[in-house]
């Protein structure tokens, strides 16, 4: 291990092989570790019974240090999820989105299913939604350390709109949250998309980061705060390495933080190469960086 970045094992976050999960899970996990990952991040979207799926990782040598969790989840059921982690060995509860008290403002269109929820649920959000959110997650952050785990954040791009006074969302969050209940997953990925610096980030918040996510996208998008942008200038997906982000020197900052966790994970769409030829892209990228 002389000589490696940040001494920890490279995971990979399922969501980028959500498909290959839903298709043959068990063949996909075996794909997973056979690249060399060693952890994985479960994705809320994962659709295999708790028993099964940890007997799948175990069986491929695989652990699961961390998994994605919708808020609404944890604030109406908040035992079962702790009792699901704990079957999976998860000790961070990662929460993927904030969310907001008064679903009636979010006009979604009935047509676009799931995904044209959310993405209007993004759009209504303001600032008092920030910090509603940030009182809910410390709510639920304190029976989560009492269990023996973490609740986590992870963020997208949209954290980062600018509000009246010039807060943004994600500042707003950080501030109100308590750094003992609430610890960060950073995606250097969206933050880098939507014009922020990663390193800055880790430098002011060393205590609180733990995870981050590993992505990339191609040169030449405009730093937006919005999701799901198309067109021109919007962030397009790409492999590790073959995109705009310099890791070396996240990494390097990394060092001086307290991250205890890296995952992968690709955002779809994969017009280059099927999800699983690109997972292998991603990690030897980061295994040349000696992570």
């Amino acid at each position: 291990m002389e000589g490696r970045t940040l001494q920890m094992p490279i995971g990979l976050e399922l969501y980028t092989v959500g498909k290959e999960m839903d298709e043959d899970p068990r063949g996909t996990l075996k794909q997973v570790a056979a690249v060399g990952y060693q952890e994985v991040e479960l994705s809320p979207m994962s659709k295999v019974p708790a028993k099964e799926l940890r007997q799948m990782l175990d069986d491929v040598g695989l652990t699961n240090p961390a998994g994605h969790y919708m808020l609404p989840d944890l604030l109406k059921d908040l035992d079962s999820k702790i009792a699901f982690a704990k079957e999976m060995g998860q000790h961070y509860m990662v929460v993927t989105v904030p969310w907001i008290a008064d679903l009636s403002r979010v006009h979604a269109d009935p047509k676009a299913g799931q995904m044209g929820f959310f993405m209007a649920l993004l759009s209504a959000f303001t600032l008092d939604d920030f910090k509603w959110s940030a009182q809910q997650f410390n709510k639920v952050g304190e029976p989560i350390k009492k269990a023996g785990l973490q609740l986590g954040y992870h963020n997208h791009n949209f954290e980062f709109k600018t509000y009246e006074g010039g807060v943004t969302g994600y500042d707003e969050f950080l501030r109100l949250t308590d750094p003992d209940l609430v610890k960060l997953e950073m995606d250097c990925g969206w933050v880098t998309v939507a014009g922020h610096d990663p390193v800055e980030y880790l430098r002011r918040f060393p205590d609180r980061y733990k995870m981050l996510h590993i992505k990339d996208f191609k040169k030449g998008f405009t730093p937006t705060h919005k999701l799901g942008e198309t067109g021109a200038g919007a962030p397009v997906p790409t492999e590790l390495g073959r995109g705009s982000i310099e890791y070396s020197r996240i990494f390097e900052a990394a060092k001086k933080s307290h991250i205890e966790h890296i995952f992968v994970e690709q955002e779809p769409p994969f017009t280059e190469m099927p999800a699983l030829e690109a997972m292998k892209v991603d990690y030897e990228y980061l295994h040349k960086l000696h992570v």
